[in-house]
């Protein structure tokens, strides 16, 4: 009984000892033959609650998106990209950017063509970043290897009774498809199946949260400064409201036609990657740029934006004839440049159009709900033109008309911006983005009480009620981004601004370098650590800190001068590792301890792009050898300390001695996090 007891608790004792190394997903592969000639590989993953990894198609400047990469052979050739289902989509405050996201069970699929008749293999590697409210896990290469059938005729197809799968709970437990037919049927059953639960899901809340997400775009920054593009066309034609109220109808449908019939062939016959180009790519966004430009001249009074003569002319023969020729255009304008801003958010919800038919009318019913949303405000004001005629008239048009002209010339920016990103053409980083903004929306402050003056407009002898408070409201908006000129974050721009790293001037970052550091022994600058440590030109950690990014450094400089080592385990796409930087690193208390008592070792876990000198590879314990910066150093969180998830914080001495009962996790209780550097500060000096 005492030896039962004594396995028991030795068995109970290595169940803990493991429970850190997270593994939160559980992945199945399986093969589905599709034709004579193609098969469909289909990676399943299972994710725990509360964990999710990152879209192929997530913005670079955020966490590290899924990827898959397929070793090439003469056996077979790919067709097309790895398909994936539609993310969810939620813009991220520490990454500055729209993050695209998958929990609970996920569906990659990839299509390949046989050219073998006889049985092969498809191996590759594959890599993904999970994350949690707590915690993330840095990437690192799977491996995945599916057994496919060689190509057959079709008789022997149907002979066969349909296609054959494969299924295994991981690569190196695969199995051959003679032995797990049974299985494999049951298995693909379930995944079609997943649709069917959609299916039965209400299509109207499908319908009505599209269409308040297409009544919600009218706000973002590349549609709303189309209002007065609308208003301005149809204001001509309000003299005749029958015509009018045509027109309008006529505009509003173009605009359903266009984001329910065109955008889901622009998908479906260019996937949903067309979508994305439209919305980042450089050349449409400085299109754009040009027409925001050439518009808000036209409103200055410049010229007059006019189609020809003959196709004016046209137009109302046709509007008579009940023609609607230049709504249809119109509305297409509309629809173009808004997808800098809803390109992205369809490409992604597109995306399930490629996988089966029952997604597909889940899209279809998608982007039907948001093209009635997106074109019911502009419908709308496209009528309004009529009750303005019967305003009293004068010259509060103009100033309408030119008060846009400065929030065209002003949202312009943001598409020359994206073009600058794209093309690193650093022609416009965020302090003169920022000083543009400030004279731009200055003047018009100036323009609204009355002190410029535009063609068109009668001298202002006295300032309405409503003209003193959008002054001031202007004007207040002016003072609050100045400070952004020095380096303040601005979050209510952060949309539409450039990223921060652009700003070449920022006094944060100049205190910070200058700041001292008190210490019981007296003052000291921060840059008293080497400035030629290894991977500091590259990496780096919050302002106010130093760090070294090799441990056999640290070790070395905490050995010299007596000091215990902070392991901070984090990653350069680790959003919990912000916050903790954002939440409780910036406490001075903390602060002043970690400046002075330890020396910091950042060891980032998903820096993969730094490659490694041969005589610093590793070999883990399936005996692949890690040739980066990032894979060595989640080899060792994981070896030494059987953790894989960032942030994870330990206190070490220079010999590598943990000086704490427990490591510290993801936990922004400022108080519990200056205990546990105490602790091992006191450990140390025992």
């Amino acid at each position: 009984m005492k030896k039962i007891t004594t396995f028991f608790l030795f068995l109970s004792i290595a169940l803990m000892s493991f429970a850190q190394l997270q593994d939160p997903v559980k992945w199945t592969y399986t093969v589905k033959d599709l034709n004579e000639s193609e098969s469909e590989l289909v990676f399943t993953a299972n994710l725990d609650a509360g964990w999710h990894l990152y879209s192929q198609y997530t913005d670079p400047a955020g966490p590290i998106a899924i990827y898959f990469e397929f070793t090439p052979s003469k056996d077979y050739k790919l067709v097309g990209k790895v398909q994936e289902p539609k993310p969810h989509e939620e813009y991220d405050n520490d990454f500055k950017c729209t993050v695209r996201s998958f929990s609970g069970k996920v569906v990659f699929r990839q299509k390949v063509k046989r050219l073998s008749d006889k049985d092969f293999k498809v191996n590759g590697t594959f890599g993904y970043q999970l994350c949690n409210d707590g915690s993330c896990i840095a990437p690192d290469d799977r491996d995945f290897s599916f057994s496919v059938k060689g190509a057959l005729p079709v008789a022997n197809i149907m002979e066969d009774g349909g296609a054959d799968v494969v299924e295994t709970d991981t690569p190196e437990e695969l199995q051959e498809a003679e032995s797990v037919v049974d299985t494999a049927v049951a298995v693909v059953a379930e995944t079609d199946e997943a649709p069917a639960e959609k299916k039965n899901q209400s299509l109207i809340v499908v319908f009505l949260l599209a269409l308040l997400g297409g009544i919600l775009t009218m706000f973002t920054p590349c549609v709303f400064p189309m209002i007065p593009m609308t208003v301005n066309f149809f204001m001509h034609n309000s003299d005749d409201p029958r015509k009018s109220r045509r027109q309008a109808w006529m505009f509003g449908f173009s605009i359903v036609f266009l984001f329910a019939v065109l955008g889901a062939i622009l998908a479906l016959v260019f996937g949903p990657e067309a979508l994305y180009f439209i919305g980042t790519h450089w050349l449409p966004n400085l299109i754009f740029f040009v027409i925001f430009f050439i518009f808000a001249l036209s409103f200055f009074g410049l010229f007059e934006i006019k189609m020809p003569e003959k196709w004016i002319n046209k137009s109302d023969e046709q509007a008579d004839k009940g023609g609607l020729l230049a709504p249809f255009f119109i509305a297409l304008t509309t629809v173009l440049v808004s997808f800098s801003c809803t390109g992205p958010i369809l490409g992604a919800a597109l995306v399930g159009l490629t996988t089966s038919s029952t997604d597909r009318w889940v899209s279809l019913i998608t982007m039907l709900g948001f093209g009635i949303g997106f074109a019911a405000p502009f419908t709308l004001l496209a009528m309004f033109p009529q009750a303005l005629k019967n305003m009293k008239s004068g010259s509060w048009l103009n100033t309408v008309k030119v008060t846009f002209a400065f929030l065209e010339l002003a949202f312009g920016l943001k598409f020359l911006q994206m073009a600058d990103l794209y093309c690193n053409w650093g022609i416009l980083p965020r302090d003169i983005y920022l000083a543009l903004w400030i004279v731009i929306f200055g003047m018009l402050g100036f323009y609204l009480l009355g002190k410029l003056r535009f063609k068109g407009d009668d001298e202002v002898k006295e300032i309405s009620t409503l003209r003193i408070f959008l002054a001031i409201a202007d004007l207040a908006f002016v003072v609050w981004m100045i400070p952004g000129l020095w380096g303040a974050p601005l979050k209510g721009l952060s949309g539409f601004l450039p990223p921060p790293n652009s700003q070449e001037f920022d006094i944060a970052k100049i205190v910070a370098d200058n700041r001292p550091a008190a210490t019981s022994e007296g003052t000291v600058q921060l840059g008293q650590l080497p400035a030629d440590r290894k991977y500091a030109d590259v990496l780096h950690v919050p302002l106010g800190f130093e760090a070294f990014f090799d441990l056999d450094e640290a070790k070395d400089y905490a050995r010299e001068h007596n000091k215990p080592i902070f392991l901070d385990f984090t990653g350069k796409t680790c959003a919990n590792c912000r916050e903790m930087e954002n939440n409780v690193w910036v406490d001075s208390e903390v602060r002043r301890i970690m400046n002075d008592e330890f020396v910091i070792c950042s060891l980032f876990a998903d820096e993969n792009t730094i490659e490694l000198p041969e005589d610093e590879w590793v070999t883990d314990q399936n005996g692949r050898v890690l040739k980066t910066l990032g894979r060595k150093n989640l080899n060792y969180q994981k070896t030494e300390f059987n953790m894989n998830a960032q942030p994870y914080y330990v206190i070490i001495n220079s010999d590598g001695k943990v000086l704490t009962k427990e490591n510290y996790k993801y936990d922004r209780d400022v108080q519990k996090f200056i205990a546990y550097l105490n602790e091992g500060l006191n450990n140390y000096k025992k």
